[in-house]
């Protein structure tokens, strides 16, 4: 039996729409709506249609609170990512609002700052809230901590996961191997990777492509290629990284980690007097919104973020509402290239 006290209660004692009244006006039973409501895959999309125009005519507005204590998850899901000042992530978390919210879910965005043991209690709070389940991009330095969620549904994000859970990452090993091969075909024989959070796969997988490269190319990664990695992915670790390589002799073509490491290379070098690209070519990796308006346009590894925000969310909520359809995706999309005037002399 399905209760109609969903939407009763009103938090100024007013009376507010019953279930039973947007059934009534949809001529349909309580149960559908609640379907609608709660299980909307249960319910065939042209009576999804019929309701929620009940609703919104009625101005229904379903009690949260009463659903979780019958039981009900929430429509909502959680995102945990390593660092929310992330231009990256801001993009990842657009895109995966977009996707929930016309799926008719809401995000809750999270904060790990790359601490495996703050990655695991917002998991848990999120699961004592009933949330359908979580987006996870994990922090460094370590396999991701899931066990004791109880089936709590969660899919990798911006990370590949090797077992049979569900992730959707980029091939950072190609992204690495395109940014160095464009160095590479600019004439430049020593290359510097700087890097951020030690530990994180992404990183550590953009080097290796870098890597490969230099070995496809004949050279000895030891003499051609140095890693500088800092304790953060944002401008003053850039500018950090610069000033060690400036230190101990600056290479000629530098791969940054991401973007914002890219920007704070660009700023402290060019406060020394290094020209750029003419003294060194300089390549991010994201290829966030600003990078083409950079005050010299960025040379960037493009991950495509709307895809891949999309692409999990959808993952996702098939996984925590049982899509009979649903089978685990281990789903990698590839990396592009985009060359503007920090690598090309115009």
């Amino acid at each position: 039996m399905t209760s109609d006290r969903t939407g009763a209660i009103s938090s100024d004692g007013s009376p507010r729409v019953r279930i039973r009244e947007v059934a009534e006006r949809a001529g349909v039973s309580v149960g559908t709506v609640s379907n609608t409501i709660n299980h909307p895959e249960r319910v065939s999309p042209d009576t999804q249609a019929v309701v929620r125009d009940a609703i919104r005519d009625l101005g229904f507005v379903p009690n949260q609170q009463a659903r979780v204590l019958m039981g009900a998850p929430n429509n909502v899901i959680g995102l945990v990512v390593v660092d929310v000042l992330s231009p990256f992530f801001m993009e990842i978390a657009h895109a995966v609002e977009r996707a929930a919210r016309e799926a008719g879910h809401v995000v809750i965005l999270c904060n790990s700052e790359n601490d495996h043991a703050k990655e695991f209690t917002l998991l848990q709070m999120l699961a004592a809230q009933r949330v359908r389940g979580a987006l996870l991009t994990p922090a460094g330095g370590g396999d991701p901590t899931v066990d004791g969620l109880h089936g709590f549904p969660v899919v990798y994000l911006d990370y590949k996961e090797s077992s049979t859970g569900c992730s959707v990452s980029v091939d950072h090993v190609a992204g690495g191997r395109l940014a160095a091969q464009h160095l590479l075909s600019l004439g430049h024989k020593k290359l510097a990777f700087v890097g951020g959070l030690p530990g994180l796969q992404q990183f550590e997988l953009r080097a290796r492509g870098m890597h490969e490269a230099i070995v496809d190319a004949g050279l000895d990664p030891a003499e051609a290629l140095v890693a500088v990695h800092e304790e953060g992915i944002g401008l003053e670790s850039g500018t950090r990284a610069a000033l060690r390589l400036l230190e101990d002799g600056l290479p000629s073509g530098i791969c940054c980690g991401n973007d914002m490491l890219a920007f704070g290379v660009f700023r402290e070098l060019r406060r020394h007097g290094v020209r750029i690209p003419e003294d060194v070519a300089l390549v991010g990796y994201d290829d966030v919104e600003f990078a083409e308006s950079w005050i010299v346009p960025l040379s960037s590894v493009r991950q495509p973020t709307q895809e891949m925000g999309r692409l999990a969310a959808q993952l996702l909520l098939e996984h925590a509402v049982g899509d009979p359809e649903h089978h685990h995706q281990q789903i990698v999309l590839q990396p592009q290239l985009i060359v503007r005037s920090t690598s090309a002399l115009t």
